[in-house]
C-alpha cells in the first residue's frame, strides 16, 4: 500500500502501538481514534462502549484498523467486566463499520481490518483447527462471533473486510507474556495446570507484519489466524522459556489454584487451542520467527 492515511482504533495497546510505529516509519499518516477531545487533525473522537464515532474524521482514509477492546486478561471476569469485554468490542466495531459504510464512496476506506481472536474456536484439545472450523462454545467464542458480525455494514457497503484472529502475542510489553517474563526471570516460572494444553502463539514482529500483509493485499478478506505455524503445549513453551532465559522452571500452578484465583478466566489459561494459520500461509506470508525460541528472543 502506497503512503496513505490509515485510521487505527486501539493504537495505544500492545499490538496497536507497534503497528502505528511500523506504519509511521513507512511514511503512512496514522489517524488515531481517541476517547477524549481530539488534539489535532490526526485524532478522531469516538466512544466504543456507547457506539459513537466522528465519521467525518475517517473520510479519505485508505484503511481502518480496529484493535480496540477491554483486555480479556486484565481483570477477574465478573458479570460486569464480561459485559464490558463484549460491549467494548461489539459496539465499537459496529460504530466503525456503520461510519465507514455511511461515507460517500469516493472518500470511503477501501479496507477494514478488524481485530478478533483465536478464542473464536474455544476449546480444541489436541485437534488442529484452521479458519474453516466453526466457532466453539462459551463466552469468548460468542464474543468473537458477535465481534466479527458487527462488521456487516462495512461488508454490505463493499468494503474489503478482514478478521485478524490473533493468538497469544510473545512480547515484553503486555499480554500474557508480559506477565510471564518477570516470573521466569525470577526463577518462579513453570507450567500451568497439566501443561498439556496447546498455546497458539505469535511473535509481536510477525503480528505486525501479518496485519500489514492483510492491509496491503487487495485480494484478501474474511478470517485469518494470526498464529505461528507450530502451536506448542504449555509444557513445551515453559521449557523453551527456561532455556532462553537460563532459569529453572520447576514451579507448577495446579489447575484448582488457578480456578480459585482467576475464576472463569482460568478456562482461557487452562484451555487448549491448537490453531493453524492456513489462509495466511496460503496467501504467501512468511514468518520471521516461526518457532518459540526465536519469538522469545525477538521479544527480549
Amino acid at each position: 500500500m502506497e503512503a496513505s492515511r490509515i485510521a487505527v482504533a486501539g493504537g495505544s495497546g500492545l499490538i496497536g502501538s507497534a503497528l502505528v510505529r511500523s506504519l509511521t516509519a513507512d511514511g503512512h499518516r496514522v489517524v488515531r481514534l481517541v476517547r477524549g477531545a481530539p488534539r489535532g487533525a490526526d485524532e478522531v473522537r469516538w466512544d466504543p462502549e456507547r457506539g459513537t464515532v466522528d465519521a467525518d474524521g475517517l473520510a479519505g482514509c485508505a484503511a481502518v484498523v480496529n484493535l480496540a477492546g477491554a483486555g480479556v486478561g486484565d481483570r477477574r471476569w465478573t458479570p460486569e467486566y464480561k459485559a464490558r469485554i463484549r460491549t467494548s468490542r461489539v459496539r465499537g466495531t459496529a460504530a466503525l463499520a456503520e461510519a465507514v459504510a455511511g461515507l460517500p464512496e469516493e472518500v470511503r476506506p477501501r479496507v477494514f481490518v478488524n481485530g478478533s481472536a483465536i478464542g473464536y474456536y474455544g476449546e480444541t484439545g489436541d485437534r488442529i483447527v484452521d479458519e474453516s472450523a466453526p466457532p466453539g462454545e462459551g463466552f469468548l467464542p460468542q464474543v468473537c462471533v458477535e465481534w466479527e458480525g458487527a462488521t456487516a455494514p462495512a461488508q454490505e457497503a463493499g468494503v474489503r473486510t478482514v478478521f485478524a484472529r490473533t493468538g497469544l502475542v510473545v512480547a515484553r510489553g503486555g499480554g500474557a507474556w508480559g506477565r510471564l517474563f518477570p516470573l521466569f526471570r525470577a526463577g518462579l516460572g513453570g507450567r500451568l495446570g497439566s501443561g498439556g494444553q496447546y498455546w497458539s502463539f505469535i511473535a509481536l514482529h510477525d503480528e505486525v507484519a501479518a496485519l500489514r500483509h492483510l492491509l496491503d493485499r487487495e485480494d484478501l478478506s474474511g478470517p485469518f489466524n494470526l498464529t505461528a505455524p507450530e502451536p506448542l503445549t504449555n509444557r513445551e513453551i515453559t521449557e523453551a522459556m527456561a532455556r532462553v532465559l537460563r532459569r529453572p522452571a520447576v514451579f507448577t500452578v495446579p489447575a484448582p489454584v488457578l480456578r480459585a484465583v482467576l475464576g472463569e478466566m482460568a478456562g482461557d489459561v487452562l484451555g487448549s487451542a491448537r490453531v493453524m494459520p492456513k489462509r495466511l500461509l496460503e496467501s504467501g506470508f512468511r514468518f520471521a520467527f516461526p518457532d518459540i525460541e526465536g519469538a522469545i528472543r525477538a521479544a527480549l
